[in-house]
């Protein structure tokens, strides 16, 4: 007998150890399907707030940059022909060469500082375009204010580089168009309330004995 319970002794106490086991590891499982369904709840801090970042645009706190200011188109013919400044010469030479197009070229820039940009108005002939005034309107409010007029034909006014550059051609005795001898150019810069000159330059066009041009030179 006694080699009998010698034998179902051990056998007793692994049994027992056994289901101390099984019941140990039910525990556990119970207690990690809790974490689980913890870990998976809309509030809670688990797997569910580790998923993949979000696809969509996220929306920008910093404001996007303004779009860059467009010239304001201006009636330039109806400027220069309501201007009191421009001569009747002038206003009466300013007629449309085909249809309802006026030999104006206009061109719009910062000259004068103002808020927005002045407007340069060149008064042309219709035949050879030959400028017969050129003037600079600088925006005032609503309205455009002549700060700068030349009538003495020809001429042409341009933009460069923030001055305004005034080309006048030169003839000789007879005064042919068609024959130029030369070129002034004069640079003219904004100064408080008006245009000062700032540079001068004369161009002699070179004759040939066939009565041909070259290229200018620097007087």
């Amino acid at each position: 007998m006694r080699g009998l319970s010698a034998r179902t002794g051990p056998a007793g106490r692994a049994t027992k150890e056994w289901k101390a086991g099984s019941t140990a590891v039910a525990v556990l499982a119970a207690l990690g399907l809790l974490l689980a369904v913890t870990g998976c709840s809309t509030g809670g801090s688990g797997t569910r707030d580790e998923g993949p970042a979000h696809v969509g645009a996220v929306p920008s706190t910093t404001p996007s940059a303004s779009p860059s200011p467009t010239p304001k188109s201006v009636d330039a013919v109806q400027l220069v022909k309501d201007d009191p400044k421009v001569s009747l010469a002038v206003k009466r030479d300013l007629k449309p060469c085909a249809a309802d197009e006026y030999p104006v070229d206009v061109a719009y820039g910062n000259l004068t500082g103002a808020a927005s940009d002045d407007v340069v108005v060149n008064v042309l002939t219709c035949g050879d375009r030959v400028g017969i005034g050129s003037y600079v309107y600088r925006p005032e409010g609503k309205r455009y204010e002549n700060v700068f007029a030349d009538e003495q034909p020809p001429v042409y006014a341009e933009i460069d580089r923030g001055d305004l550059v005034v080309s006048k051609q030169m003839f000789g005795k007879d005064g042919s168009v068609a024959d130029p001898t030369g070129e002034e150019i004069i640079t003219y810069r904004w100064s408080t309330s008006h245009f000062t000159e700032q540079d001068r330059t004369r161009n002699n066009y070179s004759t040939t004995a066939d009565g041909d041009t070259t290229d200018p030179s620097s007087d």
